[in-house]
Order: structure tokens, then C-alpha cells, then sequence
């Protein structure tokens, strides 16, 4: 289960490495501006990883979903409030976002197995 987790992380790193070695202003920018806007501001950070979320089911981009789950998870939304807001992302979306919402409760299944197995470890 873990080795999801952990193939998703290390893609994203070396990949994300990789383009901001390419010295590409505008993509800079582009990161510089997703990680600004996520920061504590007039609306929480854990809202803010909701509200991304959703706006990443509704576009059903599967890695958004994954990266927006773990940091709802590092923000201790509950699976309550999770769902709450894949509900939202459903009633937005339509019931194209089904397929996206079963392995949006797959990955954050993993997440929690992965903090339990963890905590049992140490």
C-alpha cells in the first residue's frame, strides 16, 4: 500500500526537479504562484487544500486529486470533512467525477493505513 504512496512522491519530486532545472521563468512563476496561494491568508490553508480539492476533481486530474488529499491530510481534515467535500466536487462536477472520487477514497484510505503502519513501527 505504501509503495502508492511513496512511487506518486518520488515521480513528482524527480519530475518537479527536473522542470525547475530547466531555469523556465514563467514556470517558476507558475510554481512560485501555486505555492503562494495555498500559504494562510484571509481563508485557512486547510480551506484552501479543500477548495483545491474539489476544483481538481470537478477538472479530474487524477495527480491534483492525490497532492490536494495529501495535503488535506498533513492539515488534519477529517474523513468526514472529506467527504463533505467530495460531495461538492459530485454535484459541481457531475457524475463524470465518480471514477476520480473512487480513487480520490482509495488514496486517502492509503494515507491513513500508511500513518497507522508508521506509528506501529516507531
Amino acid at each position: 500500500m505504501g509503495d502508492l504512496l511513496q512511487e506518486f512522491r518520488e515521480y513528482r519530486e524527480k519530475m518537479n526537479e527536473k522542470i525547475l532545472a530547466a531555469d523556465n521563468k514563467v514556470i517558476k512563476r507558475i510554481y512560485n504562484i501555486d505555492t503562494n496561494t495555498y500559504r494562510e491568508g484571509a481563508l485557512s490553508s486547510k480551506v484552501k487544500e479543500m477548495l483545491g480539492l474539489a476544483t481538481s476533481m470537478v477538472l479530474r486530474c487524477d495527480d491534483c486529486i492525490k497532492y490536494h488529499l495529501e495535503k488535506c491530510y498533513e492539515q488534519g481534515v477529517t474523513t468526514p470533512e472529506i467527504f463533505e467535500v467530495f460531495a461538492v466536487a459530485n454535484v459541481v462536477g457531475g457524475t463524470i467525477v465518480i471514477p476520480h472520487l473512487r480513487r480520490a477514497v482509495e488514496y486517502w484510505e492509503l494515507l491513513q493505513v500508511s500513518t497507522v503502519t508508521a506509528e506501529k513501527n516507531d
